[in-house]
C-alpha cells in the first residue's frame, strides 16, 4: 500500500495555506470582539454613569493583556506547539465576553472584558501568527498579510454586527452572542493549526526535503539572544512610540465623531472604514513588501500612519472622517502584516513565536497608556486634539528609530538537528 508520504507525492494544495486560513479566522474573532468596543462604550457609560476615561480603561487593560501576554503565551507555543494555545485562548475569550454579559459594575467589566478579551488574544495572536511564519520563507509577506487580514476584516465586520446586536438585545445579549460565536467558530478553526511543515515532511513554501535527510526545525536565535541584540531594542522602542498613539482611533474615533454631530448609526461605520483600509493594506501591502524590502515597508507604514492622524487632526465631517480612516486602516493593517515577517527575517523562525510575544511587550504598554490616558485628557480639556498630536509625534519617532538602526537576516529555513540540540 502506498501514501502520499511514500511516494514522494504532495498534496495539490500546500498546508500552509490552511494554517493562514486559521490564523485568518482566529485574528478575526479575536480582534473583530476586541475593537468592537466603541460600539459598546456609550452603553457602558450609561448603565454605569462611567466618565469616558474610566471607560477607556476597559479597552486599554484588555489590549495591554493581549499584547503582553504574548511574551508567555509564544515560549507555550514553541514549546507545545501553538494548536494548543489557540484553543485555549478562544475559550478564554468566550468565556470572557458572556461573563462580561452579566457585570452589575464597571469593575465587574474590567475583570470579564479585560481578562477574557486580553487572555483570549494573548494566547491565541502570537502563536498562530508564529505558525504561519515557519511555514513560508518566499512568500512570508503575502502569508503573514493574509493572516493578519483577519483584524481588517473583524474591524470591518464586528462593530456593525455588534451595533445591530446592540440594537436587537441590548449590550448585555451582544456580548453573550460574541461569546458564543468565539467558542464555536474560534475553537473549530483552531483545530487547523499545525506548528511547522516538517510534520508533513516539507520545508517551507511546500519545497519537498532532500533524499530523505531528517527535517530539523527553523534555525535562529533564542528569545534570550534576540532579546539582547540592538536589532530587537530599535524595533521595541519603535514599537512602542508608535503603539501609543495607533490605538487611539479604536477607542476614540467614534466619540470624537459624535462630539462632532455624526449619528452614532453613521460613527460606528468609521470602525468599518478603518477594517476596511486594513484589510486592503494586509492583501495589497503583504505581497509588495516582499519586493520593496520588509524593513523599508515597516518605516513607511509608521509614515503613514502619522500622516493619517494628520488628516483626522483636520477633520471634523462624516465625509473627511471616513477618508481619515480608510487611511489610516491601510498603513495599520501593512504595520500588523510586516512586523511578524521582520522578527522572522531578522531572527529566524527557531523560538519566533516567543520572540514576537517578548516584542509585542512594547505593544502591551503603548496600549495600557494611549487609549487611556487620551480619555482622561478629553475629560480634562473637553478636545482630542493634544492626543491627536501626540499620536502623530509617536509614529514619525518610531520611523527615526526603526531607518536609523541597520537589521541582520538570519537564514530561516532550516537547520541540521545538532544545532537544534545545542
Amino acid at each position: 500500500m502506498s501514501s502520499h508520504f511514500n511516494t514522494g507525492e504532495r498534496p495539490t494544495v500546500f498546508y500552509g495555506w490552511f494554517v493562514v486560513a486559521a490564523a485568518f479566522a482566529i485574528t478575526f474573532i479575536g480582534f473583530g470582539s476586541a475593537y468592537t468596543f466603541s460600539a459598546f462604550a456609550d452603553s457602558l457609560q450609561s448603565e454605569f454613569d462611567a466618565s469616558r476615561g474610566s471607560t477607556s480603561v476597559v479597552f486599554s487593560l484588555a489590549g495591554f493583556l493581549y499584547f503582553g501576554f504574548g511574551i508567555v503565551s509564544g515560549r507555550l507555543a514553541d514549546r507545545w506547539g501553538s494548536r494548543r494555545l489557540a484553543l485555549v485562548g478562544m475559550l478564554l475569550l468566550g468565556g470572557g465576553l458572556m461573563t462580561a454579559s452579566l457585570a452589575q459594575s464597571l469593575t465587574q467589566v474590567y475583570v470579564a472584558y479585560g481578562l477574557g478579551m486580553g487572555l483570549g488574544v494573548g494566547c491565541s495572536y502570537v502563536p498562530v501568527v508564529g505558525a504561519v511564519q515557519r511555514w513560508f520563507a518566499r512568500r512570508r509577506g503575502l502569508a503573514s498579510g493574509l493572516a493578519v487580514s483577519g483584524i481588517g476584516v473583524g474591524t470591518l465586520v464586528m462593530p456593525v454586527l455588534a451595533a445591530g446586536l446592540i440594537a436587537w438585545l441590548g449590550w448585555r445579549g451582544a456580548y453573550a452572542v460574541l461569546g458564543g460565536v468565539a467558542i464555536i467558530v474560534g475553537c473549530g478553526m483552531a483545530l487547523l493549526i499545525e506548528n511547522d511543515p516538517a510534520g508533513r515532511g516539507l520545508l517551507p513554501d511546500g519545497d519537498a526535503a532532500d533524499g530523505g535527510a531528517p527535517l530539523a526545525r527553523a534555525a535562529g536565535m533564542s528569545v534570550r539572544e534576540a532579546m539582547r541584540s540592538r536589532q530587537f531594542a530599535a524595533l521595541y522602542a519603535a514599537c512602542l512610540a508608535c503603539s501609543c498613539g495607533v490605538f487611539v482611533p479604536f477607542v476614540h474615533l467614534v466619540p470624537f465623531a459624535m462630539d462632532h454631530g455624526v449619528k452614532a448609526s453613521s460613527a460606528v461605520l468609521l470602525l468599518g472604514a478603518v477594517g476596511i483600509g486594513s484589510t486592503a493594506g494586509r492583501f495589497l501591502l503583504g505581497g509588495l513588501m516582499d519586493r520593496m524590502g520588509r524593513d523599508r515597508a515597516l518605516c513607511a507604514t509608521f509614515l503613514g500612519m502619522a500622516f493619517a492622524l494628520g488628516i483626522w487632526a483636520l477633520s471634523t465631517q462624516l465625509w473627511s472622517l471616513a477618508f481619515f480612516a480608510l487611511v489610516f486602516g491601510l498603513f495599520y493593517g501593512g504595520w500588523v502584516a510586516v512586523l511578524p515577517a521582520v522578527v522572522m527575517d531578522r531572527f529566524g523562525g527557531r523560538h519566533v513565536s516567543g520572540i514576537i510575544g517578548a516584542l509585542y511587550t512594547s505593544v502591551a504598554f503603548g496600549t495600557l497608556i494611549g487609549p487611556s490616558v487620551a480619555g482622561f485628557i478629553f475629560d480634562h480639556s473637553r478636545s482630542y486634539m493634544v492626543p491627536i498630536l501626540a499620536s502623530i509625534a509617536a509614529n514619525l519617532l518610531a520611523a527615526g528609530i526603526a531607518w536609523a538602526v541597520p537589521h541582520r537576516t538570519t537564514d530561516a529555513r532550516t537547520t541540521p538537528s545538532s544545532k537544534d540540540a545545542a
